[in-house]
């Protein structure tokens, strides 16, 4: 049954991600000379992620504070990263930001279109000069207000637990004294585990949109030792979000 309603939801995913290109495209042309920051094709992107979350009837999405985020006010949005459906629960909290995606996604046919259309960062992990041509991006558009989101583990958890953060998204923090706006992701890797392409059953996936840290707060302008509080912080909150979802 599992690799039958994985073939449906990657046939649905596919088919929508396919009919809706040419529409944002041909809204992307249209709005190209005054769009300077690609907001309208990141909202574009944002409520096709929302309806695909919401008509593939394998998992129950809760999300949970996102108020937190003041309106207008910009943040480094960080998260833990159980799943490929990340990207697609992040999606659904509408906010706007730019997204750092590593550069292997350039190689994907559609989704490179959709992530240059909308002005996103790539960044090669492996190449220093990549790594600091993406500092640099997402300098600038924290600067001009524009929030950027990232995955400070920089892959997958195999094991659904949050692993060492790296130190670029508390890097930019501290240097232009923004805000982390932390998020947490539990039982996408249940519906689809890393370096798996099988749906697992009907699973409930919770968001929950932690306390904005302000800079005052850092205590301390050590990028390495904020990624470290942050590690631990989140962990302790994942868990207990999962004792929390236990007893219901």
């Amino acid at each position: 049954m599992d690799i039958l309603k994985s073939l449906l939801v990657w046939l649905v995913g596919f088919t929508f991600i396919v009919v809706f290109f040419p529409v944002t495209f041909i809204i992307w042309l249209l709005v190209l000379p005054f769009d300077r920051n690609r907001t309208v094709v990141h909202m574009l992107l944002i409520y096709q992620a929302i309806i695909i979350s919401n008509i593939l009837p394998i998992w129950k999405v809760k999300v949970e504070g996102r108020n937190k985020a003041v309106k207008g006010k910009t943040y480094v949005i960080i998260s833990n990263h159980q799943s490929s459906l990340d990207i697609l629960l992040v999606n659904c909290l509408r906010y706007r930001f730019k997204w750092i995606s590593k550069i292997e996604i350039n190689k994907v046919p559609i989704l490179s279109w959709y992530l240059k259309m909308a002005d996103y960062i790539t960044v090669d992990r492996g190449d220093k000069d990549s790594k600091e041509k993406m500092m640099e991006e997402s300098y600038s558009c924290l600067q001009k207000g524009i929030s950027i989101m990232l995955f400070p583990e920089g892959t997958r958890s195999s094991d659904k637990e949050i692993s060492f953060f790296r130190r670029g998204a508390f890097q930019l923090a501290i240097s232009t004294n923004t805000p982390l706006l932390p998020v947490l992701i539990d039982g996408s890797g249940d519906v689809l585990p890393k370096h798996g392409h099988i749906f697992r059953g009907l699973h409930k996936i919770t968001i929950r949109v932690l306390d904005p840290v302000e800079p005052s707060a850092f205590g301390t302008k050590d990028c390495d030792e904020l990624a470290l509080k942050f590690q631990e912080m989140m962990k302790d909150a994942l868990q207990e979000l999962r004792n929390e979802n236990r007893l219901q």
